[in-house]
């Protein structure tokens, strides 16, 4: 079980590093029992948050006989995108932060027990540490991200969706236009505004991510271009990334509703929403990834150090060895047979390669195919939209049978 942290004051231990446990909402969930110092009650969470946002949409359409029935063009229960937004895409931003916490917790404490710091420099890492958490913890920061969902998921962009469809369960059309039903006004007040809370405040997080790594790499770090990882040594970095693999999954099965709920109501073909695919796979690259990307040039300036030193260290050996064993002055007094010079030559270059192929970014192959993955696998059910259903079943059996 993770060490509980204290929240209301930057901790003194680098080692309670943390993006997650702090600020107004988690003080709320702390009152309400929904959760403890460490994160505990993830259900517990999860259950009311979703509760909260679609079971009163569920309730008020079945009131209005907008549920199911020939009542709205678009019933509720057959609404993909509100269902996905309720059920999976809040889940999966509150699962995500026991992720996040675990993985990241121990990041600060990694740069000091790697002595990644001089002594010099202690002092910024400290600073670094307390202003994060100071903006982390920040009332009117995160009064402002809920002002900010209200005035531009409101008034913006549910404004464009009421104008997107004649009749649904939340918008019903009249003479003077579309108005919101019961189920609507729940809809706009709390439903999507609660989705879009969770969603920039974990935008916000990231930014306090990368903002927190700009300031350690703008510290001259004590890299080492010989580390066994070939990234001078942050190669814990690297394992960052597979924390926000739940936010990549909550992202794609998003943007696959939306666009599933247009292509069920006829809007268009498939093709017409690339530009929304390539959207979100770049968001998701953008946001698990570019923070590690401040760390490249301080890597590509090890890797020039480490080429330039242990090359002249290579040469020198090399030279050495030459002299010796291949044109010696004199015959040799020890025998070649059995003589430690032909390993530690091997293990010369064996060091000499580590050095050349240490790379600029912290970005592997692993992770990258995983936040891919992850954000594209919700959209392959969009396929059933260019083939039949029935077809593809004939298709599978066809090949299985």
């Amino acid at each position: 079980m993770s060490r509980p942290v204290h929240t209301n004051f930057p901790p003194a231990d680098p080692a309670d590093f943390t993006l997650v446990l702090g600020g107004p909402l988690f003080q709320l969930f702390r009152k309400f029992h929904l959760t403890g110092d460490a994160l505990e009650l993830a259900r517990r969470r999860i259950l009311v948050l979703a509760l909260v946002a679609w079971l009163p949409l569920l309730l008020l359409s079945l009131l209005e006989g907008h549920a199911f029935g020939p009542a709205a063009a678009a019933p509720f229960l057959f609404d993909i995108e509100a269902h996905v937004r309720f059920l999976v895409f809040i889940p999966l931003l509150v699962s995500a932060e026991l992720g996040v916490h675990t993985r990241i917790r121990l990041v600060a404490q990694q740069f000091l027990e790697r002595d990644l710091l001089s002594v010099e420099d202690r002092p910024r890492f400290d600073a670094a540490l307390a202003s994060t958490y100071r903006l982390r913890n920040s009332v009117p920061i995160e009064l402002g991200l809920i002002a900010f969902v209200y005035v531009v998921g409101i008034a913006v962009i549910f404004r464009q969706s009421l104008a997107f469809e004649a009749a649904s369960w939340y918008a019903v059309a009249d003479a003077s236009g579309s108005r919101l039903s019961l189920a609507g006004w729940w809809y706009a007040l709390v439903s999507v505004p609660l989705a879009q809370f969770l969603m920039v405040r974990w935008y916000y997080r990231i930014f306090l991510w990368a903002r927190f790594l700009r300031q350690l790499s703008s510290v001259n770090l004590r890299l080492v271009p010989t580390h066994p990882d070939r990234v001078g040594g942050l190669g814990f970095l690297s394992l960052t990334t597979f924390a926000f693999t739940p936010l990549a999954v909550a992202h794609g099965a998003l943007v696959s509703a939306w666009i599933a709920h247009r292509l069920f109501l006829g809007q268009g073909v498939l093709l017409d929403y690339k530009f929304q695919i390539i959207a979100v796979v770049v968001l998701m690259l953008a946001l698990v990834f570019g923070p590690l990307l401040l760390f490249s040039p301080q890597l590509s300036r090890a890797w020039r150090r480490g080429v330039h030193d242990y090359g002249s260290l290579a040469q020198r050996y090399a030279h050495d060895f030459e002299r010796k064993w291949v044109r010696p002055p004199h015959e040799p007094t020890e025998p070649l047979l059995g003589s430690h010079d032909i390993q530690s030559m091997a293990d010369m270059g064996g060091v000499y390669d580590v050095v050349r192929t240490m790379s600029f970014v912290l970005v592997t192959r692993e992770a990258l195919v995983q936040v891919l993955a992850a954000t594209l696998v919700p959209l392959a059910p969009l396929a059933l939209f260019m083939i039949p259903f029935g077809e593809l079943v004939k298709a599978l059996a066809g090949m299985l049978f």
